[in-house]
């Protein structure tokens, strides 16, 4: 592709060969982790870092200010690393998810280093910014689409919730009421697992005359996520509730 010098944003056009001179280099990487966090023994760092030079590059050349990147392999956290170095920079509002499949080097090496980087270490000034670190939990839908035996109401809660929303619940659910929370004036609640302390087909899980008289009031636009309704279409519309079945009417990312 052919790009006018006036177009390119920052006034040099990106080149197929990085040498180490510019993007640094495996030793450079290395010395960087282990000045930043905490190591047993020389045997437990990395072999093969990357150094925050060469990730940069990357970044500057495939980012904007305000993107979002993914880290698939995040390793030792250099994505993260360069990414909030680029922040501070250029006041950009870049923002990263970083997964590790390893849970000690998720924690003792990946959170490790954002922590310090963000905060500051020994001689060094923080970057600024922060981070969530989440756990992964088990699936909560089997081969074919049905929700899996053993989910918990609360992890499924959460996933309703942000499928309908596009947002996380506003807290974690404690079990005891189907109504999960308000978004731009709805309210979602799921009926699932005998959260009504009714496991019967005719109970908790089943959207019934009793059960709406049972879960928390609200006045605007209500939906509802059970495993079936007894209610009809002229009654749903006269009380703003949208009913959608489980598992069908959840989105499967």
């Amino acid at each position: 592709m052919k790009r006018f010098l006036s177009e390119v944003k920052q006034g040099v056009v990106p080149q197929t060969l990085w040498t180490y001179q510019e993007v640094g280099h495996t030793q450079e990487a290395k010395q960087e982790l282990v000045r930043i966090c905490d190591f047993e023994d020389s045997a437990s760092v990395f072999i093969t870092p990357k150094p925050v030079r060469l990730v940069r590059r990357i970044l500057d050349v495939a980012t904007d200010k305000d993107s979002l990147v993914l880290d698939s392999f995040a390793g030792t956290g250099t994505t993260g690393h360069a990414l909030l170095a680029m922040n501070k920079a250029d006041g950009g509002d870049r923002r990263f998810i970083l997964v590790e499949m390893e849970e000690g080097i998720a924690k003792g090496v990946t959170a490790q280093r954002l922590t310090r980087v963000i905060e500051g270490h020994k001689d060094e000034q923080g970057l600024g910014g922060g981070f969530r670190y989440c756990r992964l939990g088990q699936p909560i839908f089997d081969e074919v689409g049905n929700i899996r035996g053993g989910v918990s109401f609360a992890d499924l809660a959460a996933h309703v919730y942000f499928a309908e929303t596009g947002e996380p619940m506003p807290k974690r659910s404690n079990g005891k009421s189907a109504l999960l929370g308000l978004h731009n004036g709805r309210a979602v609640y799921l009926l699932f697992n005998g959260i009504l302390g009714d496991r019967s087909p005719d109970g908790g899980n089943i959207l019934t005359n009793a059960v709406l008289g049972m879960l928390a009031p609200h006045d605007g636009p209500r939906i509802i996520f059970g495993e079936g309704c007894r209610l009809g279409a002229a009654r749903l519309k006269r009380e703003k509730i949208v009913f959608k079945q489980i598992p069908y009417g959840i989105k499967v990312f």
